[in-house]
């Protein structure tokens, strides 16, 4: 018997499994990171942080979360720019698994976040999630200026020579593009990045690496999601923003910040491509950003997000707030790997 009209408009077009499935009739069907909390208009009852939602972008309706950390005094503290992660196409900073990820992170490495709420793929596809993450850090540097800028945490308590960039999978891979971004066009008001923190970052290539599958067609659906979420690459898994390390990538001495964390995981399948990347950071040698690198072994990718609490997501937590702090008191000197 003939499909129906209707049959047809139901017939799935591309599934990515937990995270989306769409239907030939556009519909887009997200399978997770769908539900969202409030901000903690007062405080976190856990953590002390206070969080509330601001809009960055009237032209987009990009908005972000901000958390403030129960302050000590006048000092002013970190600004730290996230971006979660999904695939460049689920889940929000208002999502509880990331609101309460951003409570812990703003309250132990003690800054000021800004978690952006970017668009999502397929309805806005690469390079939307880019331009959102440029558009927010320009808004964040606005706060420099003589006059400061319409968000009273950041003019406050936000020290804006101290500024980082931060993201898990998807928002790592973000993280990294933005810090090239920074390093071609200069940020306003003289903000210059202090870091960038790349957590299991989502890199792949076209060429497989370390442990990545050997045949060609299982290791093009390993990595589907990249021409899924950014249609208009001609250059596929070659593209230097999903290959930092792709023939005629950009030199990764262009990276427009001080210093880079990037942390992998043993049991992930992208882990060779974020141990290749701080090694390819530090081949550049001095006009590179200086470079640690951290691995969780036995565990699997952002299984920190899911495991709270415990000893390894706890390390891992440690890492990244001793990061902030010691890029934040020794500038631009080398400083060990962990």
């Amino acid at each position: 018997m003939a499909a129906t009209a209707a049959d047809d408009s139901d017939a799935v077009v591309f599934e990515y499994l937990p995270f989306i499935r769409v239907y030939r009739d556009g519909r887009v069907e997200r399978l997770k990171g769908t539900e969202v909390v409030p901000p903690s208009h007062g405080v976190d009852r856990a953590t002390g942080v206070a969080s509330k939602d601001v809009l960055l972008d009237p032209r987009t309706g990009v908005f972000a979360r901000l958390y403030l950390p129960p302050l000590d005094g006048t000092a002013k503290l970190p600004v730290l720019v996230y971006f979660h992660g999904g695939g460049f196409c689920v889940e929000t900073p208002f999502s509880p698994t990331f609101h309460g990820y951003l409570n812990s992170l703003a309250a132990r490495a003690r800054v000021v976040a800004v978690s952006v709420d970017y668009r999502l793929a397929p309805e806005h596809p690469l390079p939307a999630a880019y331009d959102d993450a440029w558009e927010a850090l320009r808004w964040v540097a606005a706060h420099a200026g003589p006059g400061g800028g319409p968000e009273p945490w950041l003019v406050e308590h936000g020290d804006l020579g101290r500024v980082f960039v931060a993201g898990d999978s998807a928002g790592g891979n973000i993280a990294h593009n933005l810090a090239m971004h920074a390093g071609r066009e200069a940020l306003d008001n003289g903000v210059v990045l202090e870091g960038a923190v790349l957590v299991h970052p989502f890199f792949w290539g076209a060429t497989p690496v370390g442990s990545e599958p050997a045949d060609p067609a299982e290791h093009a659906r390993a990595g589907r999601m990249w021409g899924f979420v950014c249609p208009s690459s001609a250059a596929g898994f070659g593209d230097p923003r999903v290959d930092p390390a792709a023939e005629g990538a950009p030199g990764l001495e262009g990276l427009g910040c001080r210093g880079v964390l990037v942390c992998t995981a043993g049991e992930d399948k992208f882990r060779a491509r974020g141990r290749r990347y701080a090694e390819k950071v530090r081949e550049c040698g001095g006009g590179a950003p200086a470079v640690e690198a951290f691995e969780t072994a036995g565990e699997g990718h952002v299984f920190h997000l899911a495991m709270r609490g415990t000893q390894e997501e706890e390390e891992l937590m440690s890492c990244l707030a001793s990061f902030i702090r010691g890029s934040s008191s020794q500038g631009s000197q080398q400083r060990k790997p962990l």
